[in-house]
């Protein structure tokens, strides 16, 4: 039920090059792994289902569901974390999935990381049960 965020992602070429490709760090929310755990490293991204729906009609169920996915980027510094957006970005708009918001840029406290957020919508056909 979850669109292909992840596997989106991993096909290309300059997400692999940004968030490396073994591990790919892209990660559910709650997810990344912290400093001095395996698999840290950065840059590396967050998503996670900020909103959505079905794509109802009066005649039948759904065969189409809308996901409002955001993704947050974080990297050492500005730099790094936009061109790491910008190729998520480029991935998910080339795979026709358009980014529909720019959620703003900051610095998390915690972490002193430089974060860039945006949101991407997918709209996948229903699989038959």
């Amino acid at each position: 039920m979850y669109p292909p965020v992840f596997e989106i992602a991993k096909q290309n070429a300059a997400v692999l090059a940004a968030l490396g490709s073994n591990p790919t760090r892209l990660w559910p929310f709650g997810r990344a792994p912290q400093p001095g755990q395996p698999g840290y490293g950065v840059p590396y991204a967050v998503h996670q289902l900020v909103y959505g729906t079905p794509v109802n009609s009066l005649g039948c169920v759904p065969d189409m569901d809308n996901f409002g996915i955001q993704l947050d980027v974080y990297a050492a510094n500005a730099t790094d974390a936009r061109s790491a957006a910008a190729a998520l970005r480029d991935a998910y708009e080339g795979s026709q999935n358009p980014v529909v918001s720019w959620n703003g840029e900051d610095i998390d406290p915690p972490t002193g990381l430089y974060r860039v957020s945006f949101t991407v919508e997918f709209w996948p056909e229903r699989e038959s049960s």
